[in-house]
C-alpha cells in the first residue's frame, strides 16, 4: 500500500471509532435557541424541506460531506453512501482526490456517477495542491468524476501535524480567486474542521468566492486523526492544539454577514436540530460526514437510511415547532444567541 493509501485507510479507521473528537471545544449550537411557537397553524405533512442549491434540487438540505478515496474501502464507502444521497435527494462530497493525481487508476474509487446519476456531487482538492496545477487540469480532474461543483480545501492545522504534510501556505487565496474565475462550475471554500473566522470569510468574498464549507470546530479534530499518526514532534503538536479552531455555529454567522451565495453548515452537526439552527443562522445546507459513516459502518445501509429518516424527522419537527413552513421561513424565525456564540459574534 502506498503512503497515500495508507494515510487514507488510517483516515478511516480513526473516523470510524478513533478519538477523535474535540475534548473541550464544541460547536456552539447549544447556544442557539429556537423560539417555540404554541400555535404553529401547520400540518407536520405540509412542512417543505427542499431547496435548491448549485442548480440542483435537494428534498433536505442535507450533504454527505467530503467522505473519502483512494482506497477499496473508500470506493464501496462512497458507492453506498452516494446511492443513499441519490435515492433521498441529498447532496454528496468526494474525499480530497490528491489520489488520483497519484494514480490515475484510482478514478474508481471516486466515480460514484454509476449509482448517483443526478445528485449534487461535489468534488474536492487541497489548495496547495491546486496551486501546482493549471486551471485545465484541475477541470479534467472534476469532469474525471462528473463534479458539480468543486470543494477547495483548506488544511494548514491539519498538514503541520502531518511530518510529510505541507509547510508553505503561501499563494492559496490567489489560487481560489483564479480556480474560481476560470473553472466552468462552481468553486467551494472548504475548511476541514478548524472553521472559517470573519476576516477569512471577508477575505474569500473580496476575492470573488461565492461558496464556502465552513467546515468548524466541534465535530471531527483532524488535527486529532494526524495525532494519532504521528510520532515525536508532530504527535506532540496535536496534542497541543486538537481543539483549535472556529466553533462551527460561529463560523456560519461570520459567512452569513458576508452573503455567500452558498454556505455549507459542516463540522459536528449532530441531529435535526443543529440542522434547523444552522438553517437559521443562515447557512443553505448541514454536511454530515463522520455520524453517516458510522451508520453505515456499523449497522450498513438500513442503520444509514435509520439515521437520515431521524434527521429528517427532526428537522421538520423543529420547523413545525417554530412556525416555519419552509427554510425561507426558518431563516426568518426567532432565534437567541446566548453565551459564548455571542462573544464570538462580536468579533469584527
Amino acid at each position: 500500500m502506498t503512503d497515500l493509501s495508507a494515510r487514507k485507510a488510517d483516515h478511516l479507521d480513526l473516523a470510524t471509532s478513533g478519538d477523535v473528537g474535540f475534548h473541550k471545544r464544541t460547536t456552539l449550537f447549544e447556544c442557539v435557541e429556537l423560539v417555540h411557537d404554541a400555535l404553529p397553524e401547520l400540518d407536520l405533512a405540509s412542512v417543505d424541506t427542499s431547496t435548491t442549491l448549485l442548480g440542483k434540487r435537494l428534498t433536505a438540505p442535507i450533504l454527505i460531506a467530503a467522505m473519502t478515496g483512494g482506497t477499496e474501502r473508500a470506493e464501496r464507502i462512497n458507492h453506498e453512501l452516494a446511492a443513499i444521497a441519490e435515492e433521498r435527494g441529498y447532496a454528496f462530497g468526494l474525499g480530497s482526490q490528491r489520489a488520483m493525481l497519484k494514480n490515475p487508476a484510482a478514478l474508481a474509487t471516486y466515480a460514484v456517477r454509476s449509482v448517483a446519476p443526478e445528485m449534487l456531487l461535489l468534488g474536492n482538492l487541497g489548495v496547495v495542491q491546486a496551486s501546482k496545477l493549471e486551471s485545465e487540469q484541475v477541470r479534467e480532474l472534476c469532469a474525471a468524476v462528473g463534479a458539480d461543483a468543486l470543494c477547495i480545501h483548506l488544511n494548514p492545522a491539519m498538514e503541520l501535524i502531518q511530518s510529510d504534510g505541507d509547510r508553505d501556505f503561501r499563494g492559496c487565496l490567489a489560487t481560489l480567486e483564479r480556480l474560481a474565475r476560470e473553472l466552468p462550475l462552481p468553486v467551494i471554500a472548504k475548511e476541514t474542521g478548524c472553521g472559517i473566522s470573519s476576516g477569512v470569510a471577508a477575505r474569500l468574498k473580496q476575492h470573488g468566492i461565492r461558496h464556502v464549507d465552513v467546515s468548524g470546530a466541534g465535530g471531527t479534530s483532524w488535527v486529532a486523526v494526524e495525532m494519532h499518526r504521528a510520532t515525536g514532534t508532530g504527535r506532540a503538536l496535536g496534542e497541543t492544539f486538537r481543539d483549535w479552531g472556529v466553533p462551527t455555529a460561529a463560523s456560519v454567522l461570520f459567512t452569513a454577514r458576508q452573503g455567500f451565495e452558498t454556505i455549507f453548515a459542516t463540522g459536528g452537526i449532530r441531529d435535526g436540530l443543529d440542522i434547523a439552527k444552522a438553517v437559521a443562522l443562515g447557512a443553505s445546507a448541514a454536511g454530515i460526514a463522520r455520524s453517516s459513516l458510522q451508520a453505515l459502518e456499523t449497522g450498513g445501509r438500513a442503520a444509514a437510511l435509520a439515521f437520515f429518516d431521524r434527521l429528517e424527522a427532526e428537522l421538520k419537527t423543529a420547523m413545525l415547532l417554530v412556525g416555519a413552513r419552509d427554510l425561507a421561513a426558518l431563516r426568518r424565525a426567532p432565534r437567541l444567541v446566548r453565551g459564548e456564540l455571542a462573544t464570538w459574534a462580536t468579533l469584527a
